[in-house]
């Protein structure tokens, strides 16, 4: 990347979050970086967010504020088609929840590791994150990881919230013409997927870049206590995983030209170890390399493995 100042555009998707938006927003005039278009996709909120937002964009200096229409389909379908959407260009992409807050160098930290690679490979930065709780005390942090992040760890795990994910415009691209052939579980887990299976690079920071708000409408909870650890366990092992998994997998059949031959071998392996009997499960999950981020994660995925949950 060879930008000075690159410009980046920030998908924001809302619904119904008029009590916090305006702290979001906040966040984001405080960044570091000085070139960020805005757009926001509303999904159809009843509260005063749109108010809020008509409000803020006569008085944002960064660059343009654009509001768009959310196609009502739920959180995934918001972001992607934000995804899809050509109007918005930029050097990067960031996307963005309503409800957070980023620290002032979030944006500058991963365009400062970008930098270092050729434009054209597509690349993924992505962070670990603080928690709060609704009022905005820090009360945690999700976990820490320190296996490097691949094609075979993101089979199974996703490590990182959208809402700390930053891509140059090859992985934006990449994943465009991924997400134009099918839907996915979450932008997050499918940007890390396709990313990592068309070679490109995904760097995880394991400093805490953005402020998670945790409260009752989340649609998706902050893995950060062991209550919320055994519930995602407790998941795996109901087969909600395996659903997840079938999703994914399927996603990337119809995107196989994308895929690099390694990337193709272990979706195959990993593919086939789902079915068969035992010992046939098993090897090939072992042979296919596929692992989680911690021993515990690992171990808990050939269980799961044996017991067909996956």
């Amino acid at each position: 990347m060879s930008k000075e100042d690159p410009r980046i555009a920030v998908l924001m998707g809302t619904k119904d979050g008029a009590a916090f938006i305006d702290e979001q927003l906040r966040s984001l005039l405080a960044q570091s970086h000085p070139l960020v278009d805005l757009w926001i996709s509303d999904d159809g909120s009843i509260d005063g967010t749109i108010a809020i937002i008509e409000a803020w964009k006569s008085r944002w200096p960064k660059g343009r504020m654009t509001l768009v229409e959310g196609p009502r389909q739920g959180f995934a379908g918001n972001f992607r088609s934000m995804i899809l959407d050509r109007r918005i260009d930029a050097d990067c992409y960031a996307f963005c929840d309503q409800d957070d807050i980023w620290e002032s160098d979030r944006l500058e930290s991963a365009i400062s590791w970008m930098q270092a690679y050729d434009a054209k490979t597509p690349l993924m930065f992505c962070s670990r994150t603080a928690t709060m709780t609704e009022t905005g005390s820090l009360v945690g942090h999700s976990p820490l990881f320190r296996r490097p992040p691949s094609f075979r760890n993101a089979l199974v795990q996703s490590i990182a919230g959208g809402n700390t994910i930053l891509l140059n415009a090859a992985a934006r691209d990449l994943l465009a013409r991924a997400s134009a052939q099918t839907g996915f579980v979450s932008h997050d887990w499918w940007a890390y997927l396709i990313v990592t299976a068309a070679g490109g690079i995904v760097r995880y920071d394991p400093r805490p870049l953005v402020r998670y708000r945790q409260h009752a409408a989340n649609l998706v909870g902050a893995n950060v206590s062991w209550r919320a650890r055994v519930s995602r366990v407790g998941r795996l092992f109901k087969g909600e995983f395996a659903g997840w998994t079938d999703r994914n997998l399927e996603g990337l059949a119809v995107n196989r030209d994308l895929l690099t031959e390694d990337a193709a071998a272990c979706l195959d392996l990993f593919t086939n170890g789902r079915q068969g009997n035992l010992f046939q499960r098993l090897g090939g999950l072992r042979k296919s390399g596929v692992y989680r981020q911690t021993l515990s994660g690992t171990l808990g995925l050939y269980l799961a493995f044996i017991l067909g949950r996956i």
